[in-house]
Formats: structure tokens, sequence, C-alpha cells
């Protein structure tokens, strides 16, 4: 596997190849983010990961300096994960100027939701997105479902830039108590980890009342929210919405259900399509 730190060094390794898949991350690897490169390398000619903590993406109560960066044991588990290559760059390297351009997503998408608790959020996401995708000369990109918000959004914006990119969605990893994979699990503690495989169960909680004939979606997202309260969260959203543009949803379509709660210090974010 190759590691490379800058852009040119990424263009040399990147010369001979035409069709890249790529799995962007933030490093502090899991077996989620393993999952997506797995996924990739079939459906490319190289399969390339970026490990890059983005500043933009970060509000003024995030981790941005606490954030893991562990990229030893990130590269160790790419390379046994069947990656090729590694672009791990600087922060002066990619943002070697301040990122004035910015891109700017519909409010129709990103006041929604984590858009509403994280405001810009998904502009952040989407301007390092756009950059990683024409850094690594990207055909194919694997995002996490988990993101949901996240990657119906980078979607939308790689079909109004006709983007040659597909995006590819990859499904969400889970414990064996249903806690969706995450690096931010690692900030729980034991107490609070024993706990955590409740934001799925509420999720599923409603998704087997929808499919028993219960419409009234309001009522079961406020169920959900104050089981979860009780139990000792701090709910943001639980929110049932279609799967096509997460507005609000009418019983024909095909819906997902998504919520944001904290539990002590650490927030984690779920979703579960039915």
């Amino acid at each position: 596997m190759h590691i490379v730190h800058t852009l040119p060094a990424l263009a040399e390794a990147l010369t001979h190849y035409r069709h890249p898949a790529v799995v962007p991350t933030m490093g502090n690897l899991h077996d989620g983010h393993l999952a997506l490169v797995r996924q990739a390398k079939p459906l490319g000619d190289v399969t390339v990961a970026t490990i890059f903590v983005n500043r933009l993406q970060f509000g003024p109560q995030d981790d941005f300096d606490t954030y893991p960066r562990t990229l030893a044991a990130d590269c160790a588990q790419l390379e046994a994960a069947g990656c090729d290559l590694v672009f791990a760059p600087t922060e002066q390297e990619f943002y070697p100027e301040p990122q004035t351009f910015r891109v700017t997503p519909p409010e129709a998408l990103t006041d929604v939701l984590e858009g509403a608790f994280r405001p810009g959020f998904f502009a952040g996401v989407c301007t390092v997105v756009l950059k990683l995708l024409s850094c690594t000369r990207a055909r194919t990109a694997v995002f996490g479902k988990k993101d949901y918000q996240q990657l119906m959004v980078i979607r939308h914006m790689v079909r109004q830039f006709n983007l040659p990119v597909d995006i590819v969605g990859g499904d969400t990893c889970r414990a064996s108590d249903g806690l969706a994979l995450s690096s931010r699990n690692g900030y729980l503690n034991e107490s609070e980890r024993a706990k955590a495989g409740e934001l799925h169960a509420q999720l599923q909680g409603i998704a087997h009342a929808v499919r028993a004939g219960h419409t009234d979606f309001a009522a079961l997202e406020a169920q959900a929210m104050q089981a979860l309260r009780t139990k000792g969260w701090q709910p943001d959203y639980v929110a049932v919405r279609r799967q096509s543009d997460l507005q609000l949803p009418q019983t024909a379509d095909a819906l997902v259900v998504l919520a944001a709660a904290r539990l002590g210090s650490t927030r984690l974010i779920d979703n579960l399509e039915f």
C-alpha cells in the first residue's frame, strides 16, 4: 500500500489509473470504514482512502483539536483491508490559503435534522468532498449510510455539478446490540456504552409500528424522544422522513427514521430505512 501526503505525490501515484474508487474518511478508523474500503475494492482499478480531519465541518463547540489522529493504526487497518493508496495531507497542504470559496448546499436539504443543530456543517462537508473528489480523480466514491443526510447532500451536489463520479452508499455496520459503529463511540464510558444500543432500538420500534399501520408519525417521534429521555439520553431529534428528499412523508413513500441524541457528553446519530 502506498501512502502519500502531498498533492503532487497523489497525482503521480494515480498516473496510470483511470477509475479510482475513493473512500473519504477523517481517520480514527473502525470496522465500518474498513467495510466501505472492501466495498470499494471491486468498483475501480485502484482503491484510495483519504484521511483528513476537516476543520471546515467543525463548529465552535465541536472537538476539532481533540479529534483522535491515529494515522499509523489507520494505515495498518487499511492495508489489511486491501486498500491500495492512502492520501493523508496536512491542513497546510490541503488548505494552503484560506478556503474562502465554499459550496453552499440548498437550505431544504441542510437546514433540517443535522443541519438545524450544526450550522455550516454541510457547507464544510461539501467543500472538502468536492476538493477530495477532484484531487483523487474519483470515478466512484463510497460513503456510509450511517451519515444518511450527508450521503444525500453529497449525491445532490455531484448531480448538480455534473461530476463524473458514482456515489455509492455503504450499509451501516453495527455492534451486537445494534449500536452503529462510529469513531465517537470511543468517547462512551462503560455505563454509557451499556445503554447505547437503545437508540437503534427506538428506531426499530418506530419502523415496526409504521409497518403495523400506525401513521401518526409525530406521535411516534414524541414517544421515542420521551423514552430516550427517561433512559438518560438528551435527544435532539427523532424524525420519520421520506428517503428520497428527507421531507415530511406520505404513507406510500419509502421512509427512513433518523435520530440524534446525547448520552453523557457523546452525541450519537443513527437511522433506519423501511
